[in-house]
């Protein structure tokens, strides 16, 4: 029996061997005879847990997991282009950007109020 397949992307892998795909197909309108994207999300399991946001998937129908899991990742198409050390820079970043925020509006508040 052949099992149904699809393609899509992750959006979420914050669940242990659980990721939620997003598959994006294009239907055409009876009426207006125009194409138009509506997308689903899918959870999928993911043994290994290897699959990152981003990552392009190819999930396949299966027996079911849980109540929702239906679909088990088959193979990663593509991987995100986001990589972890990118992400981690952004963060310290950031957060000294609002230190030095804060230090340099401290003393001219304080000038405000005399």
């Amino acid at each position: 029996m052949i099992k149904n397949q699809l393609k899509g992307k992750v959006i979420s892998n914050k669940m242990k061997k659980t990721v939620v795909v997003e598959v994006e197909r294009i239907k055409k309108d009876k009426k207006y005879k125009r194409g138009y994207k509506y997308q689903k999300n899918y959870k999928a399991q993911d043994e290994k847990e290897e699959c990152k946001i981003g990552d392009e998937v190819i999930i396949e129908e299966c027996s079911p997991i849980s109540k929702d899991k239906k679909w088990r990742v088959i193979k990663r198409t593509a991987t995100s282009k986001i990589s972890e050390s990118e992400k981690e820079l952004e963060e310290p970043i950031f957060e000294e950007n609002l230190a030095e925020e804060k230090l340099k509006k401290g003393p001219e508040e304080k000038n405000l109020n005399k």
